[in-house]
């Protein structure tokens, strides 16, 4: 799946992309079988729910600070801002957790592939 810029032009809903990954983990939940089985899928469930829980959180929170950098530059340009460290801090807040939102799906795709390219 291709994800486009964050925020500004061309950039993508955190909202929808967290629902959408919510929906991924759910459908991934394998049928377990026997009541040890279904037990541990329902706690694998639970922390699943609570991991794409808190990734959506964080990309809400993420879309959220890049809105407000955003705004804040407007009124920066505009002269409607009376403080333009409220620009630079907003700036380097959005700039700093969107790095870190790459670094760890950099990661993520990283342990991915040496997973899928492991041998049985």
């Amino acid at each position: 799946m291709a994800v486009g810029a964050v925020g500004g032009v061309g950039g993508v809903n955190m909202s929808q992309l967290a629902e959408l990954y919510r929906r991924q983990v759910a459908d991934a939940q394998p049928a377990q079988q026997g009541q040890q089985a279904q037990q541990a899928g329902a706690s694998s469930a639970a922390r699943g729910a609570d991991f794409a829980g808190a990734v959506g959180q964080n990309l809400s929170q993420l879309e959220n600070l890049d809105r407000t950098a955003a705004d804040k530059a407007v009124k920066a340009a505009t002269g409607d801002l009376t403080d333009i460290h409220d620009y630079t801090i907003a700036a380097a807040q959005a700039e700093l957790v969107t790095q870190l939102a790459t670094t760890i799906r950099t990661k993520g795709v990283d342990a991915f592939n040496q997973i899928m390219g492991m041998q049985a």
